[in-house]
């Protein structure tokens, strides 16, 4: 489990086909010594298992279809930056909300704008993305979500626009601020928002008058 507080930036080194999908060797210094063979890294949202290289400053990870199809990392190029984030130690303070790594799509990055353009050291900015409309029941204003791994709040919702005001120190020690307006983001909802969305769906089906037919009532 992870909190969407990003700890470093990695950079990528390579993205190269495997006779499974693709393997992805990540530059993170900032991480060395930090994790053992086989333990879960977030790489910009993606919960992905750490493979040793060579260099212990470097790790790999193997990149399956699904990923693939579902996040941004396939389309990473040699020294992109990416956001980084080890585990939870059970027992830790959550300080961000509950991230699973699982993504469940990408979204486009519409804008991120200063509030202060004459104070760019220290003013916040305003994050713009649009989100598929298959996540819009999932995302409430005021409610967390997760984009490229950073746990966010969401301050304006407006169908599957939403934005987010980033303060100074996530806008510096993320990748948001390296990408242009368009690009793909990854995005995970709230997971406590899909367990309610699925129960009021299932309530919503106990009641219909074919189901009290079909029980008995």
């Amino acid at each position: 489990m992870f909190t969407g507080l990003i700890e470093t930036t990695g950079t990528v080194v390579s993205l190269t086909p495997t006779a499974g999908a693709m393997r992805l060797i990540l530059a993170a210094p900032a991480l060395a010594g930090r994790w053992t063979t086989g333990d879960s890294i977030a790489v910009s949202g993606v919960c992905l298992t750490a493979i040793p290289v060579e260099d212990p400053t470097r790790f790999a990870a193997d990149l399956a279809a699904e990923t693939l199809t579902r996040t941004t990392l396939g389309s990473l190029e040699t020294g992109s930056v990416v956001n980084l984030e080890l585990p939870t130690p059970a027992g830790s303070p959550l300080g961000g909300h509950v991230v699973q790594g699982h993504v469940d799509a990408t979204g486009t990055l519409l804008s991120l704008l200063p509030l202060h353009p004459t104070s760019l050291d220290t003013t916040d900015w305003r994050l713009t993305v649009s989100i598929p409309p298959e996540l819009a029941p999932h995302v409430v204003q005021q409610g967390s979500i997760t984009i490229n791994g950073v746990s966010l709040t969401i301050a304006k919702l407006s169908g599957t626009t939403i934005e987010i005001a980033i303060i100074p120190h996530t806008y510096k020690s993320t990748n948001l601020h390296t990408l242009p307006p368009g690009s793909a983001v990854n995005i995970e909802t709230d997971v406590l928002a899909k367990y309610a969305v699925q129960r009021s769906a299932a309530q919503q089906e106990w009641l219909t008058p074919a189901y009290l037919l079909a029980n008995g009532y």
